[in-house]
């Protein structure tokens, strides 16, 4: 079993928390659990906007706390994002993520990532291979 307070990776497990462009990611599993996907708690700045392109992972995401906004690049659709609403990337999308107030969100990603990815130039994770 697998055991782990957001509160205690936030001030002691550094390499679990993930920041750059205004959002912060707190990885509560990784590839290295064994799990098959991993989970994150991920923090935006309101005001902040984010284009990402997921090329090699499916994410799942649950808004907690906040609104905001999703737009998919493909088609223009923009959808409202607020406690209770889940998006699933189940093509890849590439997309465009507004804060409007500070989101939380709970995100699952598979494959898992291993915590040690940066968004490339388009959005998007490498393939993480080992």
């Amino acid at each position: 079993m697998i055991v782990r307070d957001f509160s205690e990776i936030m001030k002691n497990e550094p390499g679990r928390v993930v920041s750059d462009a205004r959002w912060k990611s707190v990885r509560m599993l990784l590839a290295d659990d064994g799990m098959g996907f991993s989970f994150h708690i991920t923090l935006l700045e309101p005001g902040s906007e984010h284009t990402f392109e997921y090329k090699n992972h499916f994410e799942n995401v649950y808004c907690i706390r906040g609104t905001g906004s999703i737009t998919d690049l493909a088609t223009g659709e923009t959808h409202e994002i607020k406690p209770g609403v889940m998006y699933a990337l189940n093509r890849h999308d590439r997309h465009t993520l507004r804060a409007t107030e500070e989101l939380v969100m709970a995100c699952v990603f598979n494959p898992p990532v291993t915590g040690k990815e940066v968004h490339q130039a388009d959005g998007s994770y490498a393939l993480e291979t080992s």
